[in-house]
């Protein structure tokens, strides 16, 4: 198998990102744009991706598709092409499809307002370059509860193709930031994204250390990087490729620090006094430490401490109304705990060296439940931090952390963006053309009545202010938006 070097043919990279949506049944993302922007900063830098980037940011389906038609119109066997998609991700219920969201994509007419996974598939398989698509998309039904989320999506089957190779993430959700960051609202890359933008500058990803970043060795890092951060979804890649693509070379010191002097560094984050009960703080999401940097390995080969114990997280999934208004939950954590038998010494009773209850170690896998606030205002993909509440430390060392991840389940009447909450009145013509006073239900404060005035147009949208979620400061409410619906 041979390689294809940077210089061999034309390398050119399209990132598609999608964000923001007309339609009420998405969601909007703060993900996808910086997604875009940080990759496309890393590919176009010469000492490491080379690539010539184009980027689209909340097009709409038809400008989505003329883009990509575009992108892989008129190519040689020797060029390299690169497609990035970030957005929300839908499969129809009827067929099991894959559709990619654009800006005015309708959940009711996929094929119409969507981008088909099989319209990507034909373009692909017209073209003669090497083709690299990478997938930072949720998929429809994953996050659902009581639903297994499909970790393929039919990748194979509908993105399947010679030439190629399919990097995907198995689930995607929108992150939004805690303190310096959601006052700012800056947003930082997924998961997904955020391991290829750092295997790609920092050179991690080169896996063999011949200088050069393949297909598979960046695919191998992003994996390694989402399981070691805890991240609970496993990257998946298909290809079929005549020679082993490289993406990137090895950026040297030059390169690396000329492109990540454009990117501001993440806030460092705040040490406030621990309270068992309540949260140290809300954080965005960031690496948390590697096996390797926790436990006996802390401190070397043949290491005794005390050394601290490592970071934890884990999953809760909430309702729109705990998130609005703060709950109390009881979780289960899976982790290390002191030795109750020898108090975590390791030393065995009645001069056995070993403790039998640890083997010496110090330390016992358990199952500990803890309750925990959360604070009213918290977001889809918040991450509330828990100083102490992680592993415990070996030989008296300090406890690690614990991240608890939150995610929004979707409600039946309302839709949240930012602060601001919306929901839908249905009135006849009659009623519309007529006005009046109408009562309507909003998420925290009971029902309430609002006044249309006569003529009122379809789709007219109403604000009453200070109806929405409050801010994680606790000094304002967002707003209360009613669009009218007029039906016969």
């Amino acid at each position: 198998m041979t390689d294809s070097m940077p210089g061999a043919g034309r390398r050119d990279a399209l990132l598609i990102a999608t964000g923001r949506y007309d339609h009420r049944s998405f969601k909007a993302l703060r993900s996808p744009g910086e997604d875009g922007a940080r990759l496309a900063a890393v590919l176009a830098d010469q000492h490491i991706g080379g690539f010539r980037t184009e980027q689209l940011t909340n097009a709409r389906a038809h400008g989505v598709m003329r883009a990509i038609e575009g992108f892989f119109q008129n190519r040689s066997r020797n060029d390299l092409l690169l497609l990035h998609i970030s957005c929300h991700g839908i499969k129809d219920d009827e067929d099991g499809s894959l559709y990619f969201a654009a800006r005015d994509t309708d959940s009711g007419l996929l094929a119409s307002t969507a981008v088909p996974a099989s319209f990507l598939r034909e373009r692909m398989d017209r073209c003669r370059a090497s083709i690299v698509l990478l997938l930072d998309c949720c998929y429809s039904g994953a996050f659902l509860p009581g639903m297994k989320g499909d970790d393929r999506v039919h990748v194979q089957d509908e993105l399947g193709g010679h030439g190629r190779a399919v990097l995907t993430a198995t689930s995607r959700t929108e992150y939004a930031w805690e303190g310096k960051q959601l006052k700012t609202g800056e947003p930082v890359p997924s998961r997904f994204t955020g391991a290829l933008i750092e295997g790609l500058s920092t050179g991690a990803a080169d896996g063999d250390g011949d200088g050069r970043i393949t297909v598979t060795e960046l695919y191998d890092y992003v994996y390694e990087s989402l399981q070691r951060a805890g991240v609970k979804q496993s990257p998946r890649m298909w290809a079929d490729l005549e020679y082993q693509v490289t993406i990137a070379r090895t950026a040297g010191a030059a390169g690396t620090r000329q492109l990540w002097q454009s990117v501001p560094p993440p806030p460092s984050d705040p040490q406030p006094p621990v309270d068992p009960l309540l949260p140290s703080d809300i954080l965005p999401p960031q690496r948390i430490p590697r096996e390797t940097e926790t436990g006996a390995a802390a401190g070397g080969e043949g290491a005794i401490g005390p050394y601290p114990g490592g970071d934890e997280m884990i999953h809760l999934c909430l309702s729109l109304v705990e998130m609005a208004q703060g709950t109390v939950k009881d979780v289960q954590l899976d982790t290390w705990v002191r030795c109750p038998n020898c108090k975590g010494s390791g030393r065995g009773k009645w001069g056995l060296l070993s403790c039998l209850g640890c083997l010496g170690d110090g330390l016992r896998g358990a199952r500990r439940t803890l309750s925990i606030k959360v604070p009213a205002g918290v977001e889809n993909g918040m991450r509330i931090q828990f100083k102490g509440k992680g592993a415990v430390g070996h030989v008296g060392g300090p406890a690690g952390d614990l991240y608890v991840e939150v995610e929004e389940l979707l409600h039946d009447d309302f839709q949240r963006v930012g602060h601001d909450l919306y929901s839908r009145l249905f009135l006849s013509p009659c009623e519309a053309s007529n006005g009046g006073t109408f009562p309507i239900d909003t998420l925290l404060d009971g029902p309430r009545d609002i006044i249309i005035p006569p003529g009122t147009p379809d789709s007219q949208t109403f604000r009453l202010r200070k109806l929405g979620v409050r801010h994680l400061t606790g000094a304002d409410r967002g707003d209360l938006l009613i669009r009218v619906h007029i039906r016969d």
